[in-house]
């Protein structure tokens, strides 16, 4: 059994949010546009088309991701006319988006891995994502500034 001094920070959180996460009811992600400002539980974001890839991303976690299609679910949102998307992570970390972007490659928004939501220490509880990617960034063949986890927020303009 391991003691409580030994968690770190991250699996503190990852055992507090599991059962909240796994059921899809607590909000994980704030989508804002111009003044307006929603917030979007796992299940709610899941609604989207379906998207699964089993891969190994380059900080670590690998196995089988399963998310949605970023198209889909921003045209689930109504954000698929927006010119610019930007996505920020729990550190505030930002990369951007352009609708030229989204034409080049298609990009996955990870929910789950080996079934389960994506806990802080897989690099969730989101990612963006480029599965015809991976094996390239892994090489250092293609570039990895697009990529993003943690994702708390999505702002649209």
């Amino acid at each position: 059994m391991m003691s409580l001094h030994r968690l770190t920070l991250a699996g503190l959180l990852a055992a507090a949010l599991a059962p909240a996460l796994a059921q899809g009811a607590e909000p994980i992600l704030t989508i804002q546009q111009g003044a307006e400002s929603r917030e979007l539980t796992l299940a709610e974001i899941e609604r989207s088309e379906a998207a699964r890839v089993t891969m190994r991303h380059f900080e670590g976690p690998e196995g089988t991701f399963d998310g949605v299609w970023l198209e889909d679910f921003l045209a689930d949102q109504g954000l698929d006319e927006a010119g610019r998307l930007r996505f920020i992570a729990i550190d505030d970390y930002t990369t951007f988006l352009t609708p030229h972007d989204r034409q080049e490659r298609d990009y996955m928004l990870a929910t789950r891995l080996d079934g389960e939501p994506l806990r802080p220490d897989q690099l969730g509880p989101l990612m963006l994502v480029v599965p015809a990617d991976a094996e390239a960034v892994l090489e250092g063949e293609a570039p990895m500034s697009q990529w993003i986890w943690a994702i708390r927020e999505i702002q649209a303009r």
